[in-house]
């Protein structure tokens, strides 16, 4: 039911209502550029809007609304690609347009129509039987050997009459579903085929219309050029200050990286420097305490032992070992020496890094301010080239030959409206005849079932009211002349109802697989496209006047894509280099526009963030040698003490003897039969000798320590600080001054490139 409308159309138009339909399609081409059309550029900026005059020119589109019968619909089409599964037919239709067939063309037809050949085979069968089987059981009826008679009950009987109920209660209930859907479906096809009847004529007149609006369309366009005209007018009044925010946007990453690298680099100088400084100062000032520390301790060290080695000192033989290893620890003069570093260094920095930095950061800062002074010229001289590009526009109202392509499409649209009327005159009969043979025949089944539920109605009341079963009774005897009647009318013309299905599934079933799926897939289109299978008088690409090198699909394409009214107008163009090409060429109005902006240049200044003196010091330090020093000797060499035995650690053990001196020769006295006892009177006496010669050591060794030993303990410990900064820096120091160099001279080069293709974007 679904496929009817369009089975009964193609009936009575044929190939003529296809090629309207084709014509309708290509003809939307032409209308693209009346209609309203957002532009949507690839950059940052809006949407244009432009104002759509023809809105109220419409080309109606009729949609079948979904229903509760979809599924019932899709049933049947895939009842209908299951019986038929040819593709297009596309030998036949040739041999048939050429008019020369290369065999039996009934056989081919039974070919190609097998599936509805095995349908129309069991419709015939259908009709044969039923009216056959009819009859047979008239003649057996009128014999009264099928049904008729009273039979004796039985309880079997009674089993039996329960299961014929219940089977024809269940007949009953398909018929009814089926004859339901059967009126809908009838009501349904007559009301989508009315109005699709009436919008072939309606949508022919709006077409041409469309074609009467086209100049009036093309004016619109030209005269909206004034949309994108006053947006490009406002963006250039803040192109400058938003060109020179973007580039200090973009490029402020890079430019404050190596700015940061060469802030390191120049900090990393001045503290190497600084560094050296101390180091070779505090290694020749420890050499210079060195040499005055030897004679000293020399001299200590002889004295000490001399009176550790005095037999009179008590208990002194301990401490006279550590007396003996009294000498010099580190000899800082065995270290490099950094003075070819120094001299390599001496005079740097010759440049003021810290200006130097500065002034390139407000350079680069400064970019917008720049862009807004040095685009002013070239801003002016693009609104120029504007107003050029609108007068240019406003020559295609004159100069675009739209008679040329419009007028054979409006004459063939004008024709096919006139041909159109008889033909749809012609469907709109047989639709009317069709829907009501489908209403009276739905009608007949629907007393059918009447009939039916009659007749058990009054079966089932005259068989309860009866009181023997055996009896007769009028009530039951008429629900069974009810049932007789159905079976009789269902007999009649239940024949003529195959007949009206197979008949409509056959018109229908072909227009679906023949035209509408091959409509879907475009096959329909590729046929027509192949050179040969059309004869030359159905050339459509001719009498369209449609470009040589273009065919149905290319259009086709054309309208379901959307596309503007220049790539549709190219398909209707009758030879290549149409004069009307180049007005629907864009660059032929933006060429002037693009090549200013192509050739663009802005001198934005030149951003030095590291001047030729700067990188001259940059270059000595990394050439100075700094990372050639030997550091590890002057770590192994702060490893040694400045003496090898503590001092302090002497004069205390010096003290500890002298306070023994002092309190053995007391007691050594005082001890009768002792060993102090054969000690002659002058012994006490020596010992405080002694004792006080170890006190004066004692005192010597730590106005040594404190005067001399500590000063050089504190200039290794600086010496170490110095050490450590330098031995970490020196390993990476070229390859750091090499990468900032090469990053600062890459930032410059680029930058100016970089900014001039940001201007140009």
């Amino acid at each position: 039911a679904d496929g009817a409308p369009g089975s009964l159309l193609a009936t009575a138009g044929a190939m003529r209502a296809a090629g309207l339909l084709l014509a309708w399609a290509l003809l939307l081409l032409l209308l693209q550029g009346s209609a309203g059309q957002q532009c949507h550029p690839s950059g940052p900026t809006g949407v244009l809007r432009f104002t759509d005059r023809h809105a109220e020119i419409r080309v109606p589109a009729l949609h079948r609304v979904p229903s509760s019968l979809d599924p019932l619909y899709g049933l049947v089409r895939s009842c209908l690609d299951l019986i038929q599964q040819n593709p297009l037919p596309t030998g036949e239709l040739r041999a048939a347009a050429a008019g020369a067939g290369t065999g039996s063309p009934v056989a081919q037809v039974v070919q190609y129509e097998l599936g509805y050949v095995v349908c129309a085979a069991v419709a015939l069968l259908f009709t044969v039987a039923v009216p056959v089987a009819g009859m047979c059981f008239c003649y057996c009826r009128s014999r009264r050997r099928c049904g008729g008679r009273l039979r004796a009950h039985r309880r079997s009987l009674g089993c039996r009459r329960r299961c014929l109920l219940a089977c024809l209660s269940f007949t009953s209930l398909i018929i009814l579903i089926g004859v339901t859907c059967a009126f809908v479906t009838n009501q349904r096809v007559k009301g989508q085929m009315e109005p699709g009847l009436g919008a072939v004529p309606s949508t022919l007149r709006t077409l041409r219309q469309h074609l009467a609006n086209v100049p009036q369309g093309v004016q619109m366009v030209v005269d909206k050029f004034e949309v994108p005209r006053k947006q490009i007018s406002s963006d250039l009044g803040g192109l400058s200050r938003s060109v020179g925010l973007s580039i200090h946007s973009q490029l402020k990453a890079v430019t404050y990286a190596a700015l940061e690298e060469l802030q390191e680099r120049a900090g990393d100088l001045q503290t190497s420097l600084h560094h050296l400084q101390i180091l070779h100062r505090t290694v020749r000032a420890l050499a210079a305490a060195r040499a005055e520390l030897e004679p000293a301790l020399r001299e200590r060290r002889r004295r000490v032992v001399a009176l550790l080695d005095d037999p009179r000192c008590t208990s002194c033989s301990s401490v006279l070992g550590r007396a003996q290893s009294l000498e010099l620890g580190a000899d800082y003069g065995k270290v490099p020496s950094v003075e070819k570093v120094l001299k390599a260094l001496a005079g740097l920095p010759r440049s003021d890094f810290a200006e130097m930095i500065r002034q390139g950061n407000g350079t680069f800062n400064s970019i917008p301010e720049l862009a807004v002074e040095r685009m002013a010229q070239v801003i002016q001289d693009l609104r120029g080239d504007l107003a050029r590009t609108a007068e240019k526009v406003q020559s295609i109202a004159d100069g675009f030959p739209l008679p040329d392509y419009t007028r054979p499409v409006s004459e063939a649209l004008l024709k096919a409206e006139q041909r159109s009327q008889p033909y749809l005159r012609e469907v709109e009969r047989f639709e009317r005849y069709r829907w009501i043979a489908g209403t009276v025949l739905c009608s007949i089944i629907l007393l059918i079932l009447a009939c039916n539920v009659t007749g058990m109605a009054l079966g089932a009341y005259g068989l309860s009211k009866r009181e023997d079963p055996s009896d007769y009774e009028c009530r039951a005897e008429a629900g069974a002349k009810f049932l007789l009647l159905g079976v009789g009318l269902a007999f009649l013309f239940s024949w003529l109802l195959i007949l009206l299905v197979f008949a409509t599934f056959l018109v229908g079933g072909n227009i679906q697989t023949l035209v509408c799926r091959n409509w879907v897939n475009q096959e329909i289109y590729k046929f027509i496209d192949t050179p040969g299978n059309l004869p030359p008088s159905m050339n459509l690409t001719q009498q369209l006047n449609l470009r040589r090198d273009s065919n149905l699909s290319s259009a086709y394409r054309f309208t379901g894509d959307h596309q503007s009214f220049t790539g549709g107008h190219q398909s209707f163009t009758g030879r290549a280099g149409s004069p009307s090409e180049p007005l629907l060429r864009p660059s032929q109005y933006t060429a002037d526009f693009q090549k200013r902006l192509g050739d663009f240049t802005a001198n934005l200044g030149d951003v030095r963030l590291l001047r030729s003196e700067g990188r001259q010091d940059l270059e000595s330090f990394a050439r100075s040698g700094l990372d050639e020093v030997d550091y590890e000797r002057f770590q192994e060499e702060m490893k040694n003490p400045v003496v090898q035995s503590s001092l302090p650690g002497l004069a205390r053990n010096l003290e500890g003897l002298q306070k023994m001196q002092v309190s053995g020769g007391a007691s050594g006295g005082g001890a009768p039969g002792g060993p102090g006892a054969v000690l002659s009177p002058l012994c006490p006496q020596r010992n405080r000798t002694v004792a006080g010669r170890l006190a004066e050591e004692a005192r010597a060794l730590w106005h040594l320590h404190n005067s001399t030993v500590q000063p050089q303990e504190a200039l290794v410990a600086k010496l170490g600080e110095s050490v450590r900064f330098l031995s970490s820096l020196a390993p990476h120091l070229k390859e750091r001054l090499r990468k900032t160099l090469a990053t600062t001279a890459s930032v410059e080069a680029r930058l100016p490139l970089q900014a001039q293709q940001i201007l140009r974007q």
